[in-house]
């Protein structure tokens, strides 16, 4: 069995999203991956520590 975490985003809804802000979507498609890596491990940090506490 394997506990619940977040494994990742859903980029081309992030990308849709950010095309529909007006936002550059290459610069998205560059930036996303990066904050991605850090908000999926802060997640899952802070869903383990839900646990214990």
């Amino acid at each position: 069995m394997i506990p619940s975490a977040v494994l990742g985003w859903d980029m081309g809804a992030a990308l849709a999203l950010a095309q529909a802000l007006g936002i550059d979507t290459l610069i998205t498609a560059e930036l996303l991956p990066e904050i991605e890596a850090v908000m999926v491990r802060k997640l899952n940090e802070q869903m383990e520590g839900g646990r214990d506490g």
